[in-house]
């Protein structure tokens, strides 16, 4: 009753509220990513959702656009500024997805919205991530973040989805916001290691098939 019907009312509801209330907060942050990082101040990107149908996700942009001599655009890390790192440790740049909360695309509470070209390396059960809507915050947000590795992090992502509930919902977010206020489990560019899903499931295949050869 709760997954199938409540939680989207709830979600659409509170959503709406909080875009309200934060809404001159949010021209406030557009107008300084404007001032110092250019336009479009809006990061958009495709990600699966529910079902993994996908959807494009709104986030604040952190990053420059500088390139090197070939014209290709330098590391992620060496294109956040400062001003992006705080707009990250803070999470004020997702603060735009809750459009897609309220357009249906997203939750408040589920997994996080990953890349689209991880999916063809989950395993069936950790397909089941993507039973619900994925969440501005999630069980691994707030069991580790991006301090986790992929496996339990994406184990974390199928127990939330097998216990979905009011109850469980509402302790997530009140973990959320006592890990954003104290900024735990949070690392933003050169600090986090952690290699892409891709890349690290590859690699894990390609040392598999030379054990069995």
């Amino acid at each position: 009753m709760y997954k199938k019907y409540i939680k989207r009312m709830l979600d659409l509801i509170l959503s709406l509220l909080a875009l309200i209330i934060l809404m001159p907060i949010m021209i406030i942050i557009w107008l300084l990513v404007r001032i110092k990082l250019g336009k479009p101040a809006i990061f958009k990107q495709e990600r699966p959702g529910k079902d993994e149908k996908i959807f494009t996700l709104y986030k604040f942009r952190t990053m420059t656009d500088e390139k090197d001599e070939n014209g290709e655009l330098l590391p992620d890390s060496e294109r956040l500024t400062k001003f992006g790192k705080i707009l990250r440790s803070t999470s004020l740049d997702e603060l735009p997805e809750l459009i897609n909360i309220i357009k249906g695309d997203m939750s408040i509470v589920g997994p996080r919205p990953l890349l689209v070209r991880y999916l063809p390396y989950y395993t069936e059960k950790e397909r089941h991530r993507h039973d619900v809507r994925p969440g501005l915050t999630g069980l691994a947000q707030v069991n580790g973040r991006n301090t986790v590795d992929w496996d339990e992090r994406l184990k974390l992502d199928v127990e939330y989805v097998r216990n979905c509930n009011f109850m469980n919902d509402v302790k997530i977010v009140l973990k959320t916001i006592k890990k954003v206020i104290k900024k735990e489990g949070i690392l933003v560019g050169k600090e986090h290691t952690m290699e892409s899903l891709d890349v690290e499931r590859k690699k894990i295949n390609s040392a598999n098939k030379k054990v069995r050869k």
